[in-house]
């Protein structure tokens, strides 16, 4: 299982502390330090679209109106952080964020 997400948000905090309470073994990956690859933003924009973006961060609210205009993969690219997180990827599946649908797919 892999959490994408960045160390210092907190949904993705409490994501990764439920899932290993749960027995799951966690690969935290960093979008900062290490950033998505164009193959893996495309493939998450296929599976979320413009779900993927979050809209009412401080991140996208900064953008300029050409990169607001922008499609999901430029935002992405241009700014990691932007992205809704956590994105959780187990065997091939991929999950946004972490509410209560989430939580009852992987914590069972």
């Amino acid at each position: 299982m892999i959490l994408y997400g960045i160390p210092t948000c907190d949904t993705c905090k409490k994501a990764l502390k439920a899932l290993e309470a749960a027995g799951q073994t966690v690969t935290f990956r960093d979008i900062r330090k290490d950033p998505l690859t164009e193959a893996e933003i495309a493939r998450l924009v296929t599976e979320f679209g413009d779900r993927l973006i979050n809209r009412s961060s401080t991140t996208y609210r900064g953008f300029n109106d050409f990169l607001k205009a922008s499609e999901p993969e430029a935002q992405i690219a241009a700014q990691p952080t932007v992205m809704k997180r956590p994105v959780i990827e187990q065997d091939g599946r991929f999950w946004l964020g972490w509410d209560a649908a989430v939580q009852s797919a992987l914590l069972g």
